[in-house]
């Protein structure tokens, strides 16, 4: 007999945003793995007597780091304990919780995973911006600004979505956002389409700059904005000047 590996959703920043069932959890964990972006007030709910283990990574981290992860995943198991691996979001909204459920199946460990309030969806929330809107957007996009390294080319297609979704929003794509801007424009987007940037989402420190795909990209180097941050474009940004409520 194995333990338990609980691969938990932290959300998105604001610690009151943590789902019932992961605090039940961290209040019975023997171990914690956790995440760069998980807040010192979710930390505080973990009892004294358990483990705490930091397994954070930043953007651009190599695999060995995942690897890393996986394995102390599997040696805390092996000990017949309950394993908190704690991930800022949500675990499977490009949080790799997908894969280390494969790994951990994989080595017949049990694991259960409890979803979380994903930052795209809670920043956008405290910002006063309704992904969809029944006059202004019907669909809506989730996708990463920052790929796979080990892809041999990119696969989100850019120009494709430019004209094909009403809201998108772009997580860890910070640094290319100039790029992933020049692309949508050239793929047929309107220059003049808002574009919000919201930095640290959910938090006391939260931070918004607005403006278009065309002029985006020299505001956040105008603003300093810096990560961790979402970008939204669409014209549901708009609505944020009537129902910001933050």
């Amino acid at each position: 007999m194995t333990g338990k590996v609980y691969l938990v959703g932290a959300g998105p920043g604001d610690s009151k945003l943590i789902t019932l069932r992961a605090v039940e959890l961290l209040k019975k964990a023997d171990v914690v793995l956790y995440d760069r972006l998980v807040s010192k007030k979710i930390l505080a709910m973990v009892p004294k007597k358990a483990k705490k283990v930091y397994v954070g990574r930043d953007v651009g981290d190599d695999y060995l780091h995942q690897e890393s992860t996986n394995d102390l995943m599997v040696k805390y198991a092996k000990t017949k304990k309950n394993i908190v691996r704690l991930k800022g979001g949500d675990p499977i909204i490009f949080g790799r919780g997908g894969e280390e459920a494969e790994y951990l199946k994989k080595r017949k460990i049990k694991f259960e995973i409890i979803p979380g309030i994903t930052s795209g969806i809670g920043s956008a929330t405290y910002a006063g911006i309704p992904l969809t809107h029944r006059k202004f957007a019907s669909s809506v996009v989730f996708v990463t600004g920052h790929e796979d390294l080990q892809k041999s080319k990119e696969k989100v297609r850019w120009k494709k979505l430019a004209q094909s979704v009403d809201t998108i929003v772009i997580m860890m794509g910070l640094s290319r956002i100039g790029i992933i801007c020049k692309q949508l424009i050239e793929g047929g987007m309107n220059k003049k389409t808002p574009v919000a940037v919201i930095q640290e989402g959910t938090t006391p420190q939260q931070k918004m700059i607005t403006g278009n795909v065309s002029n985006i990209s020299k505001l956040v180097t105008q603003k300093k904005i810096r990560p961790p941050s979402i970008i939204i474009i669409g014209k549901v940004v708009n609505l944020s000047k009537t129902i910001g409520w933050k």
